[in-house]
């Protein structure tokens, strides 16, 4: 699972596999380790009783919530990706978004991209 976070907003791409476990399972989640035994992780998971997307941050890592039957939904469609905002205190919002990750139509020879969803423009020539 990868994860990007701009300013506001947090992205999370999900591979096929980590798709199958978030529908099996109910959860995914990825740590990334640091010197010192600090580790940082981030998850998401399913979970009723809510109707939008949801972000949480603790001294744990992050975590994103996502309304049972949305994510399921997701996880056996054909959608590429679910989209939802947040209102913070400031007025401002967090824009949250889980997509499914794609092959690169370009080659990349040191990334295994073999776990990837195929890209729906395999074949075209990449700009």
């Amino acid at each position: 699972m990868k994860l990007r976070i701009l300013n506001n907003s947090l992205r999370l791409r999900l591979s096929q596999s980590e798709v199958r476990e978030l529908a099996d399972q109910h959860s995914v989640r990825a740590t990334t380790h640091f010197p010192g035994g600090v580790t940082f992780s981030y998850a998401i998971r399913q979970t009723t009783g809510i109707d939008q997307p949801q972000a949480t941050y603790s001294d744990q890592g992050i975590t994103l919530l996502l309304p049972a039957t949305m994510a399921n939904d997701w996880a056996n469609g054909n959608d590429i990706s679910l989209r939802a905002s947040s209102p913070l205190p400031d007025g401002n919002e967090l824009t949250i978004l889980v997509e499914k990750d794609f092959q690169c139509l370009t080659d990349r020879p040191h990334e295994d991209e073999s776990d990837l969803f195929p890209h729906p423009k395999q074949g075209d020539v990449a700009c």
